[in-house]
């Protein structure tokens, strides 16, 4: 037996080819299911099985295409209920393999109702748990998606469910789906498998012997999510469609200036690029394992986008919005200079490093935007500094914000206070953005100074 994991950094999940015999199942596909096709080649074997752990909330679903391109059973939670051939999974009926391998679905509720974990048996020994967003590395996924009114009960429900896990063997290895970087996770969850004891030995979420002071806990560290997961369940509970297969056209200035009132043109050049010159109301999101996460949540949902970007190839971004259903990028530019050959013009804002932030924020009268996650705001911020996480920016700036004021913004290293450049500059206020660093970095060069801010205010 064999595991290949095949991760998609900028969604924090990590789909999985397990194979054996000749014989292979993948848990948990994305949209785009040729790389996964190309991992069963280039194992030598073919996909016998496709298991879901449950209705995602985080992409749409590859599972449906890929068994069709396969012809593998493609095996959902009982009780998911999805409008299209499959194979139910039952608590405890085993699906039969072939070699020796057997697939018994275990039923764990929590971070969905329907949710499944797979135990993979060789010859009738457990090898392998598939735990989706059940027990994680070091955390458990969160359960709040379904909205708040359900998220008591149901981590109420993951209680039960992480503890009947870690009642298995010690030496199964363990395969999360959600893990760093997932919204999905009810805290930080670690980048790597696990073996059943090592979480029973270090995972925090396993201390607790009571329901309720779990379920307390587990809600109290809960972040905001994206608000693109909305549409995403049901998609995939309806008819989640095979990725679709159109270039992106590249585009002039003349064609770019007339798509303006339809798409939102979002800028994926590094920070400093955009900085220093980007086309008016355009956001700058910078490609990287972000990208997509906050195009979904910053974007009303299948916004058409145009795309500027400076290595002439917009396919994998097109790929990392697709994989959340934003499928109508409209075209690219790569690059300003010909938006600037047209006589049209660019903005741009000042960028500084940890040093003159500091020393600019040691003046009261000078206003500093944080645009970081509350929890993080909690951990230490400037005296007097306004809090706005940035999603919450782009439904209002903040009061006292005017058109023509300038504001210094922080997060924790650029990227999202970029982000939150293009937001500001739509409503006529000047950012002047802290690039390299962040807030933490400040903290500490004021320290330094003997002029730390109390961290409780």
């Amino acid at each position: 037996m064999d595991v290949v994991a095949l991760r998609t950094p900028g969604l924090g999940d990590t789909t999985y080819l397990l194979t054996h015999g000749g014989r292979g199942l993948v848990v948990d596909p994305q949209r785009d299911v040729d790389r996964f096709l190309a991992a069963a080649r280039d194992a030598g074997v073919e996909v016998s099985h496709v298991l879901e752990t449950h209705l995602h909330n985080d992409y749409i679903s590859g599972g449906r295409e890929l068994a069709r391109r396969t012809g593998a059973e493609h095996v959902l939670p009982a009780g998911a209920g999805v409008a299209f051939p499959h194979v139910r999974a039952f608590h405890m009926e085993d699906l039969e393999g072939e070699g020796g391998m057997s697939i018994r679905p275990i039923h764990t509720p929590g971070h969905t109702p329907e949710h499944v974990s797979y135990l993979v048996l060789i010859d009738g020994r457990p090898r392998a748990l598939f735990s989706g967003g059940s027990l994680l590395v070091g955390s458990a996924g969160r359960t709040d998606l379904l909205g708040p009114e359900r998220a008591y009960e149901l981590a109420v429900s993951q209680f039960g469910s992480v503890r009947r896990l870690a009642a298995l063997p010690g030496d199964v290895c363990l395969y999360p789906t959600h893990g760093e970087g997932s919204f999905c996770t009810a805290s930080n969850a670690g980048k790597t498998v696990s073996t059943i004891a090592a979480e029973v030995e270090g995972n925090p979420v396993l201390r607790h012997r009571d329901p309720e002071a779990f379920a307390r806990e587990h809600l109290a560290g809960l972040v905001p999510y994206p608000s693109y997961y909305a549409h995403m369940g049901p998609l995939n509970l309806i008819d989640p469609r095979p990725l679709p297969r159109r270039p992106v056209p590249e585009l002039g200035p003349d064609q770019v200036e007339a798509l303006a009132g339809v798409a939102t043109v979002v800028d994926a050049r590094p920070e400093r690029d955009f900085a220093s010159g980007h086309l008016p109301g355009s956001l700058g999101i910078p490609a990287g394992d972000g990208f997509a996460s906050w195009v979904g949540w910053l974007l009303p949902f299948d916004r058409p986008v145009l795309l500027v970007i400076d290595d002439g190839d917009p396919g994998e971004l097109a790929i990392d919005l697709a994989r959340i259903g934003f499928e109508r990028v409209v075209g690219f530019l790569d690059g300003v200079e010909g938006w600037c050959a047209s006589g049209r013009e660019l903005r741009s804002f000042r960028t500084v490093d940890v040093d003159t932030f500091a020393a600019a924020v040691s003046d009261p009268a000078t206003r500093v935007l944080d645009v970081r996650a509350p929890n993080e705001w909690r951990e230490g911020h400037l005296e007097g500094s306004i809090l706005r996480y940035l999603p919450d920016l782009a439904r209002q700036v903040p009061d006292g914000l005017a058109a023509g004021d300038e504001v210094w913004v922080g997060c924790a290293s650029g990227y999202r206070s970029t982000i939150a450049a293009g937001l500001l500059e739509r409503a006529g206020v000047r950012p002047v953005v802290l690039l390299g660093a962040g807030i933490p970095e400040v903290l500490a060069r004021l320290r330094g100074r003997d002029r730390l801010p109390d961290p409780s205010r």
